[in-house]
């Protein structure tokens, strides 16, 4: 018992310790970003330059716009990377070889099913 109580009491101190080192990536980050606008986009695109707090800001910004606030990596996919190739079916490996194939988004029809590249028409949807 007491050796569970040790356990407990370190366990919220690496979570302390986890949540510092969260704060202080996101902190030098925003930082890197800041630096970087400041040194190149005033003098390319004639674009004002940065406080701290705005490249904190478009980091978040970033975060909501293209990086979503799901769990589980990429749109709930990442659990699936882990089960391995030898684990799918004949017809889901030549399902990820055709995305792979066709760009990882791959190019669908109106109706959501997967069209082929050479068949594609200019115009979008597929013949």
């Amino acid at each position: 018992m007491h050796h569970s109580h040790h356990w407990h009491r370190h366990g919220w101190q690496r979570g302390i310790g986890f949540l510092v080192l969260i704060v202080a990536g996101v902190a030098a980050f925003s930082w890197i970003v800041m630096q970087l606008w400041n040194a190149v986009l005033p003098d390319v695109f004639g674009w004002k330059t940065i406080t701290y707090f705005q490249a904190l800001g478009l980091l978040v910004l970033s975060k909501i716009f293209f990086g979503g606030w799901h769990r589980g990596g990429h749109h709930g996919c990442h659990h699936r990377r882990h089960d391995g190739w030898a684990n799918l079916s004949d017809e889901e490996r030549e399902k990820l070889r055709s995305k792979f194939r066709h760009g990882w988004c791959g190019m669908h029809d109106k109706h959501g099913s997967d069209i082929n590249v050479s068949d594609a028409k200019p115009g979008g949807d597929a013949a």
